[in-house]
């Protein structure tokens, strides 16, 4: 099991970048998949039509969001923190850190938050 962390830098406000997280209407104008996503504590989210699922633990409204990712017949449990700090002129700092990446998922979801999740979202706030 790998842990990955990393700082990314996004083109839009802590509050939409929050909102592009949360919203499940806002998830599928950026990932273009269907997604199911609730601010409950407890509840289950489905990501890219189902390929990522899990459950959120933790929400600070516009700074923080915590959740539990599945993977099949693992046996430690791979929590997901992203924290989103204000930056200069609108921008956001996002930390990102997933801990419990099975090592034969590692090359992929670390490629995965670069271009499919955080990257999308980079290109979705610079097209807006």
């Amino acid at each position: 099991m790998k842990d990955f962390k990393k700082y990314y830098t996004l083109p839009a406000t802590p509050e939409e970048i929050y909102t592009a997280l949360t919203n499940p209407l806002t998830l599928e104008l950026w990932t273009g998949e269907e997604a199911v996503m609730s601010t409950e504590p407890g509840s289950e989210f489905s990501l890219w039509g189902g390929s990522i699922s899990g459950k959120n633990l933790e929400f600070e409204p516009d700074r923080k969001i915590v959740q539990q990712w599945y993977f099949d017949g693992e046996p430690e449990i791979s929590i997901v923190t992203i924290k989103l700090h204000p930056g200069k002129n609108g921008t956001t700092s996002v930390e990102l850190r997933h801990t419990n990446i099975p090592d034969k998922e590692y090359e992929d979801f670390a490629s995965g938050w670069d271009d499919s999740y955080f990257g999308a979202l980079a290109e979705f706030f610079s097209d807006n």
